[in-house]
């Protein structure tokens, strides 16, 4: 018996068993319409991007306008009270399969990877959205998806003969009633550990630049070409990277390249593994290359890695490598700084670039395109520090990790808890629109024990 099948059999005697369909009266791929006209009717095209995932709800400010020609809206327009459902897209880590309510009063149509999907007239539309948000939870969604080509697709008629059972209209509305109220509390308790998480991030983010920098925040000076920097003092000299680092160029990912003779396969790091202050190894390329080149962009325990492009806020984002692969190389997008021992301290510079010192300088320096931002090895080594001395670099370093810790810790913590509150609201309503309890007399604290989302 599968685990479906022995709720359908615990559900209340007075339940209806039948399948999703019985729940649903027309399901209708949408449409991207065509670009907007000045002249004429602009819809709302809601896309996945436009669910809001926490309330199940469309969220129309972000949605494009789109023109559909008159015919085609009548067929397609939604009406407050249909739901749409994602049937194409998806990621490795988010099926598609989640259903929102459309609540707007806005003319607006569901996107081609999108359905419009209308609850049957003894339908509750917020049951139905909360036996969907069941239905993801539970895996019935993802286990009707058929993969493509880096694309998920929802057979939804397989999914809509998934078998359920459900009440009558009056109890739906207890039911969703209920809901509303017990996932809109738990939703604040998740916005306010998300501010937690925002305010720590501010919090690690000034006291690294106060450590690092002291007057940064409170003592800019206002002139010269970085206003933002306070006086500087005898102490802490500014000098330029290029006075005190070699910079290494990455390898160029060439598939015409020559790799017959004396060549090696080596790891090599790309633009999403280096993030500030960490590495992501969980996915990393190998190429192969002749031995000659590989010389030339092997990476060495102490280099500071800094990225070319990306998002406008991450660039020239410094991460200390610690030889955690062997024989690791680097693509050419990102540069390998390798500070002179002596007078830098590399753990020192990785801080800096995390500063509003840093953040400032290759903002204002990075160049800028519609969807991009870049930076060069001229600009990185024309990066000016404050340079103190090398022991007073790593008292700064100690100091400064010790406080990012204790900042972690708690961030953790408050994930954490945002990870539980998220997966409660999932057994919450999953509990709800099996029947594991009669809401009537339910007060949502205690009735998702031993039930899993």
């Amino acid at each position: 018996m599968t685990g479906a099948d022995q709720w359908i059999r615990s559900a209340p005697a007075h339940w209806t068993r039948g399948r999703l369909k019985n729940l649903v009266a027309s399901s209708a791929n949408g449409t991207w319409g065509s670009d907007p006209v000045e002249d004429g009717d602009n819809v709302r095209c809601v896309r996945a991007a436009d669910f809001d995932r926490v309330s199940r709800r469309a969220d129309l400010t972000n949605a494009p306008l789109r023109h559909v020609e008159p015919s085609a809206l009548r067929q397609h327009l939604l009406r407050p009270g249909d739901l749409v459902l994602e049937k194409s897209g998806g990621g490795e880590k988010q099926p598609v399969g989640m259903a929102v309510l459309f609540t707007g009063t806005e003319a607006a149509v569901s996107s081609n990877f999108c359905a419009r999907v209308q609850p049957s007239a003894d339908v509750d539309s917020r049951f139905l959205t909360y036996v969907f948000a069941a239905a993801y939870g539970q895996g019935l969604t993802q286990a009707a998806i058929k993969q493509t080509t880096g694309i998920q697709n929802l057979d939804t008629g397989a999914f809509f003969a998934s078998r359920w059972a459900f009440p009558g209209k009056e109890e739906q509305r207890r039911i969703a009633d209920f809901l509303d109220t017990e996932t809109a509390r738990i939703d604040e308790l998740v916005r306010n550990r998300s501010k937690q998480a925002t305010l720590l991030a501010e919090r690690d983010f000034a006291s690294l630049s106060e450590a690092l920098i002291p007057g940064i925040l409170t003592a800019s000076s206002g002139e010269g070409l970085y206003p933002w920097l306070p006086a500087p003092s005898d102490d802490r000299p500014l000098v330029r990277l290029g006075y005190i680092c070699q910079l290494q160029n990455g390898l160029t990912v060439d598939g015409k390249r020559d790799v017959t003779g004396d060549a090696v396969t080596r790891p090599y790091l790309r633009v999403a593994n280096v993030q500030s202050g960490r590495l992501e190894l969980d996915s990393v390329s190998e190429i192969t290359v002749p031995r000659a080149v590989a010389q030339r962009a092997t990476l060495r325990v102490g280099d500071v890695l800094m990225t070319e492009g990306g998002d406008l806020d991450k660039l020239g984002r410094g991460t200390v490598w610690n030889g955690e692969l062997p024989d690791c190389l680097h693509q050419n997008h990102v540069f390998a700084l390798r500070p002179d021992e002596t007078i830098l301290d590399g753990r020192y510079l990785a801080l800096m670039t995390r500063t509003v010192h840093g953040r400032c300088y290759f903002e204002s320096t990075g160049s800028k395109t519609t969807n991009l931002a870049s930076t060069n090895s001229s600009k990185i080594l024309g990066f000016p520090i404050p340079l103190p001395s090398l022991n007073s670099q790593r008292e700064l370093i100690s100091r400064v990790h010790k406080d990012l810790q204790a900042t972690s810790r708690l961030r953790a913590m408050v994930e954490r808890q945002a990870a539980l509150l998220a997966e409660r609201r999932q057994a919450l309503i999953t509990a709800a629109v099996t029947g594991r309890f009669d809401v009537s007399t339910a007060t949502g604290r205690d009735l998702t024990e031993g039930v899993s989302a």
